[in-house]
């Protein structure tokens, strides 16, 4: 299951980031997405949705959502 099938407000455990684009794992990967740590979806928006990961939010786009498995 992808993080666009994540309900709103409940915690989720990233199990996988699956992209071959090297540029978006690193992306995530500064964000301090990347396997093992929990994510929540805060809201969803037309383009994308809010996340927490860590102590940050950050506006992700669609495809960024579908490539973080959860």
């Amino acid at each position: 299951m992808n993080l666009m099938a994540a309900k709103e407000g409940e915690e989720y455990i990233v199990r996988d980031i699956d992209t071959d684009d090297e540029e978006m794992k690193s992306f995530l990967f500064s964000l301090g997405c990347y396997s093992g740590e929990p994510i929540t979806v805060v809201s969803r928006r037309r383009a994308g949705c809010v996340v927490s990961i860590k102590d940050g939010r950050y506006n992700i786009d669609n495809q960024l959502a579908q490539a973080i498995i959860i």
